[in-house]
């Protein structure tokens, strides 16, 4: 019988960021993607509150996965997810009210993030813990990766600035377009095609 490749944290980290990329491969999550990544900050306060929500409620799925009934998994998983956006969301008003304001609905929503929930039916519910951790923790950094790439462009092309701070002088005229929803689906636009033209290029 075949020895079987157990897979190291260096493979598992490249199919979170790139081959099972959350946003760019799988097409999940794409509302708060496009709704807050005007700005690098926003990006990162949405990947590390959704991170956070998708590690520990992976590692708590992961838990009860043998004692929870079936008919009622998907509402167990809807309760423990909620239980940690909460905590994600006070933590954010309580010690970041401006980045709380700028998010807006979109901590809260976080409980019906696809990603989230696909990922504690999908692997949690059928994984120990320790694989479960790694899944969630690689598709976490898959999803804040994104979501802080599109930030960075939207805002560095849109107002000249990198976490506030301008960095392109007074002959850099902003593109304005970049900070509104147009922008949003525009640069997820180019990042799609960007990613498809690679993987295609690689396959050929």
């Amino acid at each position: 019988m075949a020895e079987q490749i157990q897979p190291t944290f260096l493979s598992e980290l490249r199919r979170g960021v790139w081959t099972e990329n959350p946003v760019f491969r799988q097409i999940l999550g794409t509302c708060p993607t496009l709704a807050v990544s005007n700005t690098i900050v926003n990006g990162v306060a949405i990947g590390l509150a959704t991170s956070f929500v998708l590690i520990c409620s992976s590692a708590i799925v992961s838990l009860i996965r043998k004692i929870v009934p079936n008919q009622v998994r998907i509402a167990a998983f809807t309760v423990i997810i909620a239980t940690f956006v909460t905590v994600a969301d006070q933590f954010l008003k309580a010690m970041f009210p401006p980045i709380s304001a700028q998010l807006g609905p979109f901590v809260p929503l976080i409980v019906v993030n696809c990603i989230i929930l696909g990922r504690c039916e999908a692997f949690a519910s059928k994984n120990p813990l320790i694989p479960s951790l790694i899944d969630a923790i690689v598709m976490g950094l898959g999803f804040t990766a994104t979501v802080c790439t599109l930030g960075f462009v939207r805002e560095l092309l849109g107002s000249g600035t990198f976490f506030g701070m301008r960095v392109l002088g007074d002959w850099y005229s902003p593109w304005v377009v970049m900070i509104l929803p147009a922008g949003a689906f525009l640069s997820l636009g180019i990042g799609l095609g960007i990613i498809n033209y690679i993987v295609s290029k690689k396959q050929a």
